[in-house]
C-alpha cells in the first residue's frame, strides 16, 4: 500500500472504488459521534407519506420504529412499501395501546407514497390499516385474525391497554407476511406473524403458532408486565432461498417451519455468536442483511455521555448508571461470513439511526431507516421533538470486499442521494 492509500485508510476518505474503513475507537464499545454518520440533508429525507386525518394537524405522520423496503413481485416494477410503530389521536406516543398497523406503497422511494388500499377488504375502515386488536371481531373457526392475547383489555391504572409495534413487512415464496410485536401494555408481549390471503393490503390472519402466545418460551418477569406474559421482542424476518429465519431481541433466533406457521421448535433459541461490549448494554431490534456476500447483524443501542478521567466527554455503549445520559439512540453493527456467526467487533454504522432497516432499492443502492426517538436523548429535547419520530431513509455506503463495512454515507464521497 503506498503512503496516499495508507493516508485515505487511516483517515477514512475514499481509496480506489471504496471508500475506507475508518480505525475502530478504543476501548471497544466507545461510540462514534462524528456527524459524518448522521443522517443529514446530504444523505437523507423523510418520506412524504400520504396523511390520514389524524396526520392533518402535526402536517406529517408521526412513525417510530421506521421500516421500508423495496419489492419486485411476478416480473413487475419495483413496490415499496413503509410501515412502522404509530399513535392514536390524543396520545403522545404509542401507548398504552394504539390502534394496529397501516401500511404506505409506492412506486418509487421519492413517492407518491400512497396507503395501502383497504377499502375492498374493510369498506368504511379507516384505509390503510391492515391489522388491529380492533379486527377480532373477523375471527371465524379455523381462521384467527386476532388472539386473545392481543386483544385491548382494561385496567384501574392506564385505562385502555394493548398495542403493537415495530411491523416489518416481507415477501417469500408468493406470500406477503408481516412480523410484528404485541408492546409492554399488552396481554402478552412479545413477536408474531400475520400472514396475507391476497396482496400486500391483506386480507391478514394470524399464523397457527402465535393462536396462544407470542414466538419462544417466557421470559423472566418485568416491570408493568403481568407475570409470565414476557416474551422476545422486536421480531424480524431473514430471508435466503427458501429458507427463512425469525430474529429475536437482542441475541437469538430461529428457523420457521417450511408451513411458515411456527417456528421449529428447540429446547432453546440458539444465540448469534457476537462479541459483546463489556459490560453488554440493553441492546434492540435486532436485523440481519446480507450484501456481498456478507451477513450484517445490526442493533440499536444507547449511546451515553459520562465524565472521562481527565474531565471530557465520554460516548460509549454503556450500561444505564447514575452520570450516564442517553445521548443518541444508533445503529451498531456487525459482519460475518455465516447467519449465525461468528460476527466481527462491532462499529457505529449510523447515528441515532437506531431500530432500523437496510433495504437496496430498485437500482441496487443500499439505505437504512430512521426515525429520530423522541423518548430520550437529543431528539426528546424540547428544541427539537418537533422534528423527531419520523419515516426517514439515509443512504448508506459499502467499503468493498476489503473493508466490509456498511456506514451512513460519510460526506467526503460527495454524491448526491438519488433513487
Amino acid at each position: 500500500m503506498g503512503a496516499a492509500a495508507r493516508a485515505a485508510a487511516a483517515d477514512g476518505t475514499a481509496s480506489g472504488r471504496h471508500p475506507s474503513n475508518w480505525p475502530d475507537l478504543e476501548p471497544y464499545g466507545l461510540a462514534d459521534t462524528r456527524m459524518d454518520l448522521w443522517p443529514r440533508e446530504d444523505n437523507s429525507f423523510v418520506l412524504p407519506l400520504e396523511l390520514r386525518p389524524r396526520d392533518e394537524e402535526l402536517g406529517r405522520v408521526w412513525m417510530r420504529d421506521a421500516y421500508v423496503n423495496c419489492f419486485r413481485v411476478a416480473g413487475r416494477r419495483p413496490l415499496y412499501v413503509a410501515t412502522g410503530t404509530t399513535r392514536v389521536p390524543g396520545l403522545d406516543t404509542a401507548g398504552p395501546w394504539n390502534d394496529g398497523i397501516f401500511l404506505w406503497t409506492a412506486a418509487s422511494l421519492r413517492g407518491p407514497w400512497r396507503l395501502a388500499d383497504t377499502t375492498g377488504i374493510r369498506p368504511g375502515a379507516e384505509k390503510g390499516k391492515v391489522w388491529s386488536p380492533e379486527f377480532a371481531g373477523e375471527n371465524r373457526p379455523g381462521r384467527t385474525v386476532v388472539a386473545p392475547w392481543q386483544e385491548y383489555w382494561y385496567d384501574d391504572r392506564f385505562g385502555k391497554r394493548g398495542n403493537v409495534w415495530a411491523p416489518e413487512v416481507h415477501y417469500f415464496r408468493g406470500t406477503w407476511y408481516i412480523v410484528a410485536c404485541m408492546g409492554d401494555r399488552a396481554h402478552k408481549v412479545g413477536s408474531f406473524l400475520l400472514v396475507s390471503e391476497g396482496g400486500v393490503e391483506g386480507p391478514y390472519r394470524l399464523a397457527e403458532g402465535n393462536l396462544d402466545k407470542p414466538f419462544g418460551d417466557a421470559l423472566p418477569d418485568a416491570p408493568y408486565i403481568d407475570p409470565g406474559a414476557r416474551f422476545h421482542i422486536d421480531g424480524g424476518m431473514y430471508t435466503e432461498g427458501d429458507d427463512a429465519w425469525l430474529v429475536l431481541h437482542n441475541n437469538v433466533y430461529a428457523r420457521f417451519r417450511d408451513d411458515m406457521e411456527d417456528i421449529v421448535p428447540t429446547t432453546h433459541l440458539p444465540a448469534f455468536q457476537q462479541q459483546p461490549y463489556a459490560p453488554e448494554p440493553y441492546l434492540e431490534g435486532a436485523s440481519v442483511f446480507k450484501h456481498g456476500g456478507k451477513y450484517y447483524l445490526v442493533h440499536a443501542a444507547w449511546d451515553r455521555t459520562s465524565t472521562a478521567g481527565d474531565g471530557s466527554i465520554r460516548y460509549a455503549y454503556d450500561t444505564a448508571a447514575p452520570g450516564r445520559t442517553q445521548y443518541h439512540y444508533d445503529a451498531i453493527a456487525a459482519v460475518a461470513d455465516r447467519f449465525e456467526g461468528p460476527y466481527s467487533r462491532r462499529w457505529t454504522l449510523g447515528v441515532g439511526a437506531g431500530h432500523n432497516n437496510i433495504f437496496a432499492d430498485a437500482g441496487g443502492r443500499l439505505w437504512a431507516t430512521f426515525f429520530r426517538n423522541p423518548n430520550f436523548g437529543y431528539w426528546a429535547d424540547p428544541a427539537r421533538i418537533a422534528d423527531a419520530a419520523v419515516p426517514g431513509v439515509v443512504r448508506l455506503e459499502w467499503t468493498g470486499p476489503q473493508g466490509n463495512r456498511l456506514y451512513v454515507r460519510r460526506p467526503s464521497r460527495g454524491h448526491a442521494i438519488s433513487e
